[in-house]
Formats: structure tokens, sequence, C-alpha cells
């Protein structure tokens, strides 16, 4: 089965999906079902998924309207917990086998806090708190403001999911902002072998926007290039975590027992119909990495994904050599996931508004 072909490979199969429906299912696309028979160890969410599951499903409007006396906050808040409470529980076998690396169900702190420092830690611990499951990842998007964040966090023992990264300079700056967490943690006597983290690098996204650039320019050397940047860029933050792993400073905490943070592969779903759909999963498989899929994306992997082992290491000198010649178009990477990460900051924040707006109708109603 390709699923166990990908996990031994090193790739850890998460879900990026979430709703009522999916935990308390019977059918082949419940959670019991992806765990049983699918390979998924991991559950990502994120407030477009939570927006998703409870807008667009009757299953929560008796809470709902139980809850009419509370905000709509104090009401998202209830419900998006107590589904990630239940999936953590889904999970708690594979978190214990694993000891802590997977079995994780990952829940974002509220979106419209994303350039507050001080807010986001608070509400970061808030959710650990009342989650109160050991298999939580709580998700900081990996803006300026969010990487000291992302180190309080881990310094106080919370496990944390790095989200909305597009960039290897970025990255390179989660990276830091994770080990002084680790370093900070082990001062405040915390067991560090109880905190893991990971990086959330998106993917397709960066395809969209740089194959977009490339048709405007439209010369046989940018067509060339097309869907070559997404994956490229994977490669070389990939390589990046290799050195860190490596490098002096963590070789230190290795040996206290800490974990380093794995690089996660997410906005894997194909935008692109020219494309193969499994393309962002098949091409992304190396140790100690995780992949998010859209229910769609496993299905398709599980039909018809083609195995071909580790397709990262391989790929690191191509992938030089692909960024090189997209630097020469005059197609700036660097500015298009900047433009990325405003972009998905922005949208999660309005779909994280629009959830809140439709509780207010149905609270109200």
């Amino acid at each position: 089965m390709i699923a166990n072909d990908i996990t031994t490979a090193g790739t850890s199969i998460w879900l990026d999906d979430l709703s009522r429906a999916k935990i308390t299912g019977t059918d082949s696309l419940s959670l019991p079902s992806c765990i049983k028979n699918s390979g998924v160890v991991g559950v990502t969410t994120n407030p477009s998924i939570f927006n998703s599951a409870i807008t667009g499903s009757a299953d929560y409007a008796a809470d709902i309207a139980a809850m009419k006396s509370q905000s709509p906050e104090e009401i998202v808040k209830k419900l998006t917990t107590d589904d990630v409470r239940k999936a953590c529980d889904l999970f708690s076998s594979i978190y214990s086998q694993s000891s802590g690396k997977d079995g994780r169900v990952s829940i974002e702190v509220d979106p419209r806090l994303a350039h507050e420092t001080s807010a986001t830690i608070d509400e970061g611990k808030s959710l650990w708190a009342l989650v109160n499951r050991p298999n939580l990842m709580v998700k900081v998007p990996a803006t300026l403001a969010g990487l000291p964040a992302i180190t309080e966090l881990i310094a106080s023992g919370i496990s944390v999911n790095v989200t909305l990264i597009f960039s290897c300079q970025r990255y390179d700056q989660v990276i830091d902002a994770f080990i002084s967490g680790i370093e900070e943690a082990i001062k405040r006597n915390h067991d560090v072998t109880t905190i893991h983290s990971v990086a959330s690098f998106f993917i397709s996204r960066i395809d969209t926007a740089v194959d977009q650039q490339l048709k405007k320019i439209n010369t046989q050397t940018t067509l060339e290039l097309l869907g070559q940047a997404a994956i490229a860029n994977a490669v070389v933050a990939y390589e990046l975590f290799l050195f860190k792993s490596n490098s002096a400073r963590w070789a230190k905490l290795r040996d206290t027992g800490a974990h380093m943070q794995r690089p996660l592969w997410a906005s894997t779903g194909v935008k692109d119909p020219a494309y193969d759909d499994t393309r962002y999963v098949m091409d992304l498989i190396a140790p100690h990495t995780v992949n998010t899929m859209p229910q769609s994306t496993l299905d398709a992997v599980i039909d018809h994904g083609k195995f071909h082992g580790n397709t990262i290491t391989p790929a690191i000198e191509k992938s030089h050599v692909s960024l090189a010649k997209l630097a020469k178009t005059g197609v700036s990477l660097s500015a298009i996931t900047d433009q990325l990460e405003s972009d998905g900051v922005a949208a999660f924040a309005k779909a994280w508004q629009a959830l809140l707006d439709d509780v207010e109708k149905v609270r109200s109603a």
C-alpha cells in the first residue's frame, strides 16, 4: 500500500481537514476510517476549514442555539476546541506509539492576531489549556510578530505548528525561533522530550503565483520553468532543515532529548489541472517530513500515486538550478512569497470573520 511506502520513507501523512461529521462519521471518508485504512497519523486545521465545517453543516446549529447568550467568539472557540479535543482523543494511541512525534492535531490562534506578539502568546496558552491534550499543536503564523511568540510558546512547553511559511529566508528565522524556544525551555526546567514542532511550508500557491508571471513573459525560457518553483523552493527549504539539524547549536540540544522541528508540506492540493494531482506529495518525500493533504489529494495519492522513494534529497542540486533560472527571468520569488504571506494572513482573517458573522446570524435567529 502506497501510504505504507510514504510512511516508511519518513514522511508522515496528516489530513488537512476536520469537522464534526469527519470525527463521528462511519463512512470511508471519516477520520477513524482514514486512520485505519489510509495511513493518516495527524490532522491540521485552519480558519478556512472551520468556516467550511461550521457554516456548511447543520451539525452545529443546536449547540449554537444553546449558547446564544454567549458572544460569537466564545461560541466559535467552544465549537472548534471541542472538535479538536475529540480528534486528539482519536489519535491518542498513535501519539503514544510514535512517542509524541505523530498523532497530532493542530488548532490555529485567532488569525486577526497575526501581527500582535503578546496577544498571540496569550491566545496560544489559552488554547493549550482549553483543549488540554498533550497531542495538541498550537498553530502560529510565521509573521515577524509571530516569531517571538513561537519562541515563548515553545519555551513554555507548548508544541507548536508554525504556519504560512513561503520563503526559505523566513523559514530560516522560524527554525532559529524554535531552537531559541527549546534553549529557553531547558532553562525553565521543562521536559523538552515532550515538545514537538512542525514548520508548515506552503507549496501550491507558489506555483500559481509564479506560473502566472512566467506566462505573462511568455518566452520559451519562461514556459520551460512552469510548475518548477514550488517544489524547488521546498527542496531548498529541506536542505536548510538538514543544515540546521547538523549544526553545533542543535547538537547540544539533541543530547538533552530535544526533537528537531520537522518541515511540513502544506497547501499540497494541486490547483492547476495541467499538473499531476499527486505531485506535491510524491515529489516531496524524505525522512523527517510531514505532508498534510486535503481529502481529495489523499484519495488521489492512494488511487494512483507513483512512489519513487526519497524524491527530495536527489533533487537539491537541480532545484538550485531551477531557482537560479527563475531569477534570471526577472520574476522575483522573494516579492511573490512576501505577497503570499500577506495574502495568506488576510485570507485566514477573512474566513474567521465570516465564521463569526455566520454564527452571529444563527445565534440571533
